[in-house]
């Protein structure tokens, strides 16, 4: 085995290590209301309905509660092991560990194709198996680790298509539409992809690489079987999850910003903020400056003009490093989550990987110990740096786990219940149907209709929250107050138990 695929095998396992830390801990570390949305949709999979275009969540009223989502790849595959082996969330932490390593294999080669250098690919595998950003998420039950590693494997299939076999190649077309195409079922954002390889397409026959039959299909195999998917999960689904966001909250902020100074000024505020998450949590500071770097040496040595094959890939690189700052700017700007730039982590650790290969061969061509020591005094140092960035992440309220899986323990099974919180990873553990609410915006009227459907059990989660809506919390003292050993008084709702009709 030659000495780079060691070294590959040494990040490998330094990834696997770095994501093996809180691999048992509950999903209610951050981000716990996706990871608590992911790991119900897993688990109703598994006892409900194991058909993956039928996604469920545990809230929004009595069961069945289909959802508009992408296409739920990893709590299908976690609900798969639920069938074996039971309920344990460890197995969605294991599939997303499984995907983000796929990653760090995947920019190995990818490094290596589009420079032609062994050192690039292994410094692109080293940069996104320490990432902030991919150490924590790689090992949380969320979808966005696969859409990561579809992404940047459907870009690197599609590099080989184009560059290396022809644009008439249909051996090499179709990973590349079919990685694509995942890609976008895993998470619709994936589609950014599209614009770096109509750019490659581009670049390498002009218009007339539209004219090829092959690259028609490419769009079409990629495109088309999502809007099929998306259309019927809509049709069915009684929480608009991911069209309602767009519809009511992106879109309407990025017309805002096209006409009006104030709105763009919102919007280039909220647009630095997300440059400063992908500064510390995702790439952390020394990544992000190496990828700074990385996209200004590459700039200035791409060669002018023409069709080399160095400005080719240096266009292919930045026309996914733009496509995926024009997402971050449209929707990155409205949902202000850091996980959210996901898709600029790997050509991230290309560009650091670049600008490091490129510098020291200026500086110092020839290996030396003294540059050796250098390198890992230098690892060590930007591991610790990262660990810094995301050491809260891993922190959860052990308290509020303990209280939900007691009321698991007491509550009736398969009680409809009102949670007086926001937070799907609480009622997960609850493990009720229900409703999540704000229990200062529910009202008596919410309420009611809420018992009519079903509705036996009120947790107020948020206790003094709910004291401070005067009017629900005084209609709500009818009810007989229960669950005296949990954090939380639960108010048992049952029209027939109430206050004034007990002896």
């Amino acid at each position: 085995m030659s000495r780079a695929k060691w070294a590959l095998i040494a990040i490998l396992t330094l990834g696997l290590a770095l994501r093996l830390y809180g691999l048992h801990s509950p999903v209610l570390d951050h981000p716990g209301w996706r990871q608590g949305d992911t790991a119900a949709i897993a688990r109703n999979f598994a006892t409900l309905n194991f058909n993956i275009l039928y996604p469920q969540v545990d809230y929004d009223g009595p069961p069945p509660n289909y959802v508009e989502l992408e296409l739920q790849i990893v709590p299908f595959l976690a609900a798969a092991g639920y069938k074996i082996f039971g309920v344990h969330e460890v197995f969605g932490r294991l599939i997303s560990i499984a995907f983000s390593l796929g990653t760090v294999a995947v920019l190995y080669w990818f490094g290596r194709l589009l420079f032609a250098s062994t050192a690039i690919g292994l410094g692109a595998a080293l940069a996104f198996a320490i990432f902030p950003g991919s150490v924590y998420y790689g090992r949380t039950f969320t979808p966005d680790t696969t859409m990561t590693f579809f992404l940047t494997a459907a870009l690197y299939a599609s590099a080989r298509w184009i560059l290396e076999a022809g644009i008439g190649s249909w051996r090499a077309w179709w990973p590349a539409a079919a990685l694509t195409l995942l890609a976008i079922l895993a998470k619709p954002v994936a589609a950014l992809a599209l614009v770096p390889v109509a750019v490659l397409l581009y670049r390498r026959e002009g218009r007339a690489a539209f004219t090829r039959v092959q690259a028609w299909a490419f769009f079409v195999v990629a495109i088309v079987p999502y809007l099929a998917y998306d259309r019927f999960v809509s049709a069915q689904a009684e929480w608009k999850w991911a069209s309602g966001i767009t519809a009511l909250h992106v879109i309407p902020s990025f017309l805002h910003s096209l006409v009006s100074l104030s709105g763009l000024a919102s919007k280039m505020k909220y647009f630095l903020g997300a440059f400063d998450m992908l500064a510390h949590t995702m790439l952390g500071p020394v990544g992000f400056a190496l990828a700074l770097l990385g996209t200004l040496v590459l700039v200035a040595t791409r060669p002018a003009g023409g069709a080399d094959r160095r400005a080719l890939v240096a266009d292919y690189v930045l026309a996914w490093l733009i496509a995926g700052l024009a997402y971050a700017y449209v929707v990155v700007t409205v949902e202000r989550v850091d996980y959210y730039l996901y898709p600029l982590v790997p050509v991230a650790a290309l560009l650091s990987a670049y600008a490091v290969v490129e510098l020291a061969g200026r500086v110092a061509p020839l290996p030396s110990r003294a540059v050796a020591a250098a390198a890992i005094a230098a690892l060590i140092l930007t591991l610790a740096v990262n660990e810094l960035q995301i050491a809260p992440y891993y922190a959860y309220s052990k308290l509020n786990y303990r209280s939900a899986r007691l009321l698991d323990r007491t509550l009736p099974p398969g009680a409809i219940v009102v949670m007086a919180h926001y937070d799907p990873s609480i009622l997960y553990y609850i493990n009720r149907k229900g409703w999540e609410e704000d229990p200062l915006l529910w009202t008596p009227f919410d309420e009611e209709s809420a018992i009519k459907k079903g509705s036996r059990y009120f947790i107020a989660v948020e206790n003094a929250r709910f004291k401070h809506n005067a009017e629900l919390y005084a209609w709500m003292q009818r009810f007989p107050v229960e669950g005296a050993q949990s954090l939380w008084p639960v108010y048992h709702t049952d029209p027939s138990m109430t206050v004034r009709n007990n002896p």
